[in-house]
């Protein structure tokens, strides 16, 4: 296995991890997404298996169609952060009947949002996935 490799491995542990928080708290602990949190898990869950397919396969293939979805799910957090911050007026926000898309009621470590996490997984599988296609370009 080539040194680049692990780049690849560690975003794939990284959406699998995120993939299963998400499914923790929505089916274990009950709390149901708000809108941009649902648009987030459409985005996240598939880099969970288009990942694991790349890095078990040995294809780099896989992560010319994962980068995209981590963008779009990077912009998708970045947003709902902006959101939670305040920073977008209440005309902009796209929830409607459910949970409130601006107020969160899960918090870790007695500050850190969720919709932070997503920001800091999106991002993060992006610059790996960015690193993994630079080391391994042919």
């Amino acid at each position: 296995m080539r040194s680049g490799w692990i780049w690849l491995i560690a975003a794939w542990l990284l959406a699998l991890l995120s993939t299963l928080g998400a499914l923790f708290l929505g089916e274990v602990m009950g709390m149901t997404p708000c809108l941009l949190c649902w648009y987030q898990r459409i985005a996240m869950f598939p880099l969970a298996i288009i990942l694991g397919m790349a890095a078990f396969g040995n294809e780099r293939r896989g992560t010319v169609y994962a980068l995209p979805l981590a963008l779009i799910g990077t912009g998708l957090a970045a947003y709902h952060s902006a959101l939670i911050a305040g920073w977008v007026p209440s005309w902009w926000i796209p929830c409607g009947e459910g949970p409130s898309c601006s107020r969160q009621s899960l918090v870790i470590f007695q500050s850190i949002q969720i919709p932070w996490l997503a920001l800091l997984a999106f991002g993060a599988i992006t610059l790996l996935l960015t690193v993994f296609l630079r080391k391994t370009r042919s």
